[in-house]
């Protein structure tokens, strides 16, 4: 009998001193057991994760040679174009980053790059919680966390591509002075507090940077450990339904060696792309757009891609303003600045909660929902999706006016009918797919997949060769999940109404309820042999044709 192989001695000690004085022991051996599943999606948190380990390293280097201040002086660097014009100290330094600091341009386009990569991963990460329910009971403060993660890395992407104070970044804090100035009674306050006097004034720069580098950072790196590692390590990993899968059991590798092993070479793989993205694509040429100027206007100017939504909620709304009491309010301000970014947030924040108030499910859920099993929420999503997606497309209106030589007006127009129009109409589209995919697992689980092949009877007949699904394929439609909605608003007697219902909030509940519980996909019970093997004995199935072919 084989004796398994032993640690060093000195590795073996070492770890023992540390678990009789950190009692870390019992933890560890616990965490390289953890189970992972192996699905794809699980790595989108892991690329926000790794994009956001590249921020921090970057970011130190750049502050290593960046100046925050709005001194003003006379650029006398190496870039030819701007030798001779006054600037800030801010801009000055950001072009010696970019042409006099060895690997300053690629660092800087890998910083930036890798926030882009950062703010896009959150927002996958977050639709695939939202659409297969992984915000449900117990993982609403993590949920919690993430909006706020998500929050926080937009307004810190916001402040850092201002620093540079160049005429992009100044257009920005230029808008963000006229939001603040918008807000009523308290804005002029704000203002004067924030940029220290009068706009530009001389501290806006070093602020930003200081909340830039230091404030936001910080609660970062408390934050996103306990989302990503200390609530997801104490909790049961979230898995999709599937031959193994229950709400109790996890199919997976263990953390180590295979989870570590897997994870270790996609961090390998985020950083080799942000890197060739950085080499090969170029980003906010800085010194193509010059010193900020407060009379100067470009045209064509885009924010980065996560702010654009802010962008165009600015450009379609109608000018409105309420004036009362001597006061103006302006509406075509507050409204997409305010109200818009509120109501997305909040929505956000309290959507599980408010979706455990209409389905009255209190269960614990480690199984995730595919997303056409519930329709309800799938449409929902998708109606969010086209809202936001036609805010940020409307930050473009007059880039698409100018490419597409069309007027301004016409794309204004047809953006403000397509966030209107386009949820209502995406919600509705996505329910129908989600119905649609339904019918067509149940017609897999009875028939099993088509082949192709055709086979004459012994009596002329034609039928159709199929297949019974692969075992696995099979799991996922047809094993048992907890149901994401209970249906409300029983009488607890005969001709009595019951609680829940009385009331008008309580009539809309279970109007809500029974809609959401219309069209939940229930696993089917497979027939004919189905999911008794591994999927690969032949089966006919009769085609109805109108007219007979026999030989």
């Amino acid at each position: 009998m084989s004796v398994p192989p032993q640690p060093p001695k000195a590795l073996a000690a070492t770890g023992r001193a540390i678990d009789e004085r950190l009692g870390g022991g019992s933890f560890a051996r616990k965490a390289m057991r953890k189970a992972f599943p192996d699905h794809w999606s699980f790595l989108l948190g892991e690329i926000a994760l790794y994009s956001f380990a590249i921020i921090i390293l970057t970011g130190v280097f750049l502050t290593l040679f960046f100046k925050p201040s709005m001194t003003e002086v006379v650029y006398e660097g190496s870039y030819q174009p701007l030798r001779g014009v006054r600037m800030s100290e801010a801009y000055e330094s950001t072009l010696n980053i970019t042409f006099d600091v060895r690997g300053g341009l690629l660092v800087r386009q890998i910083h930036h790059w890798s926030t882009i990569l950062f703010m896009a991963a959150i927002v996958i990460h977050l639709l695939r919680n939202f659409f297969t329910g992984a915000f449900r009971k117990p993982r609403e403060l993590n949920w919690l966390i993430g909006i706020v993660l998500f929050m926080l890395v937009m307004v810190n992407g916001l402040f850092g591509y201002s620093l540079p104070d160049d005429l992009l970044s100044g257009t920005g804090i230029r808008i963000l002075e006229g939001v603040i100035l918008a807000i009523p009674v308290v804005g002029s306050y704000a203002l004067m507090f924030l940029f220290g006097g009068e706009f530009p004034g001389d501290l806006i720069i070093p602020r930003l940077y200081v909340i830039h580098i230091l404030l936001i950072p910080g609660i970062l790196l408390a934050l996103i450990p306990l989302h990503a590692v200390v609530l997801t390590w104490r909790q049961t990993h979230t898995q999709f339904p599937g031959r193994g899968s229950t709400n109790r059991t996890v199919q997976g590798g263990p953390f180590f060696p295979m989870f570590i092993g897997k994870t270790t070479a996609f961090f390998l793989w985020v950083i080799g792309v942000t890197v060739l993205l950085a080499t090969f694509f170029q980003i906010n040429p800085v010194w193509l757009f010059g010193p900020y100027d407060p009379g100067a206007i470009s045209s064509g100017s885009q924010p980065d891609w996560y702010m654009g939504w802010l962008e165009g909620s600015l450009r379609i709304m109608p000018a409105w303003e309420i004036t009362a009491l001597g006061h103006t309010v302006p509406m075509n301000v507050i409204v997409p600045a305010l109200v818009v970014p509120g109501v997305l947030f909040t929505g956000l924040a309290v959507y599980p909660f408010l979706e455990r108030w209409v389905t009255g499910d209190h269960q614990i859920h480690h199984l995730l929902d595919r997303p056409r099993d519930v329709p309800a929420r799938t449409g929902i999503g998708v109606a969010g999706v086209i809202f936001y997606g036609g805010l940020w497309a409307a930050g473009g209106n007059d880039v698409i006016a100018e490419r597409f030589e069309i007027p301004l007006f016409w794309t204004t127009w047809f953006f403000r009918g397509l966030v209107i129009l386009g949820p209502v109409l995406g919600y509705v589209i996505a329910y129908r797919m989600c119905l649609g995919l339904q019918r067509r697992d149940l017609a897999l689980v009875e028939h099993g997949l088509e082949t192709g092949v055709i086979r004459m009877g012994p009596g002329g007949e034609y039928s159709e060769v199929e297949r019974d699904l692969p075992g696995d394929q099979l799991a996922e439609i047809i094993d048992p999940r907890p149901r994401p909605a209970l249906p409300i608003g029983r009488p607890e007697r005969e001709g009595v109404e019951s609680p829940e219902l009385r009331g008008r909030m309580g009539r809309v509940r279970a109007a809500l309820n029974r809609h959401f519980l219309a069209d939940l996909a229930e696993p089917p019970t497979p027939g004919n042999g189905h999911g008794d093997g591994p999927g690969d004995e032949d089966r006919t199935h009769a085609i109805t044709e109108s007219k007979t072919i026999r030989p």
